[in-house]
């Protein structure tokens, strides 16, 4: 992915910009348009430029983007464990680090039971899951049975880029169904919410293709009351910076996969890093820019590669 990523952006997208006057980074989306898919390559470059913008014009890119919250809510996802003790440790880490939605990825064979000793232990805290399109639509009394948990949502249990059959689904559950793969842009979102296909959307601005489909989707989302938050994707600082600034957008109520820069890097490329209060919450910077310098010599650390176009 990375090797097609670098390819399509030296050879298609970045020539598309060299000589071009762009005023924003929303000019972005419609110059790079002849170039089909690669969306989490265009995200790379259109968040670039919003990045700039918001340099240029002396605000904060969580005010360019149209953020209206001083502080996120912050969640966490956590992978599986095959022995149930070992994830209710793991659970356990997270509640004490103040994360306010603890979210555990699950699949047949591992959902129920661990569903039922996560509530026994914490039967208030904001629980989801993820399914990852583990299960087919044969599972759903199944899946039905979860209601019981009650579950802050049940994230994308069917093919990942299906909604047709997740409208079905939605309709004999009681747990909200959280829609993510297949949410590519905003007529998905749209015509997903349209057959009520879920209640909640997980917006992931590299899945969706930059900050402009971003806003989109919440845009829609808003008009149909359908609450979003903001998905992770291992991020490092830069992206990390990025969905800080997205996630004080007014429709994310929800608290996102939006961590500390610790829990995934031992030496983050930006400072400060980002770290999550006592009450799991990150402030969003209201400086010029993402809010967090660069460390230019921890990437040229890091650097494998590099190419300059002109």
């Amino acid at each position: 992915m990375i090797d097609t990523a670098w390819t399509i952006t030296e050879q298609e997208l970045i020539p598309r910009l060299l000589g071009k006057e762009i005023a924003r980074g929303s000019d972005v989306p419609e110059m790079l348009l002849q170039v089909r898919g690669h969306r989490m390559a265009k995200a790379a470059i259109e968040n670039a430029v919003w990045d700039l913008e918001a340099q240029v014009k002396g605000i904060s890119l969580s005010q360019l983007l149209g953020g209206t919250r001083e502080m996120i809510a912050c969640g966490v996802s956590i992978g599986m464990e095959m022995d149930i003790p070992k994830q209710l440790e793991r659970v356990e880490k997270e509640v004490a680090a103040g994360y306010q939605r603890i979210k555990l990825k699950c699949q047949p064979g591992y959902d129920s039971k661990v569903f039922a000793a996560v509530r026994e232990r914490w039967p208030d805290i904001l629980l989801s899951c993820d399914a990852n399109s583990a299960y087919k639509l044969g599972d759903t009394d199944h899946i039905a049975s979860w209601d019981e948990f009650k579950l802050l949502m049940i994230e994308q249990p069917l093919w990942y880029d299906d909604f047709y059959f997740h409208a079905m689904l939605q309709k004999r559950i009681n747990t909200p169904i959280c829609l993510d793969e297949c949410i590519r842009n905003h007529r998905d979102a749209q015509a997903a919410l349209e057959l009520g296909s879920g209640r909640i959307i997980n917006i992931k601005v590299g899945r969706v293709g930059g900050f402009t489909e971003a806003i989109a989707v919440h845009g829609i989302a808003q008009q149909h009351g359908v609450p979003v938050w903001c998905g992770g994707m291992l991020e490092s600082g830069i992206g990390r910076a990025h969905n800080i600034a997205l996630s004080s957008l007014p429709g994310f109520t929800l608290p996102g996969d939006v961590s500390a820069s610790k829990r995934y890097w031992t030496d983050d490329i930006i400072e400060p890093e980002v770290t999550v209060s006592a009450t799991g919450e990150i402030v969003v910077p209201q400086t010029v820019g993402r809010g967090f310098e660069v460390r230019k010599d921890r990437i040229h650390e890091l650097t494998v590669r590099h190419q300059r176009l002109a």
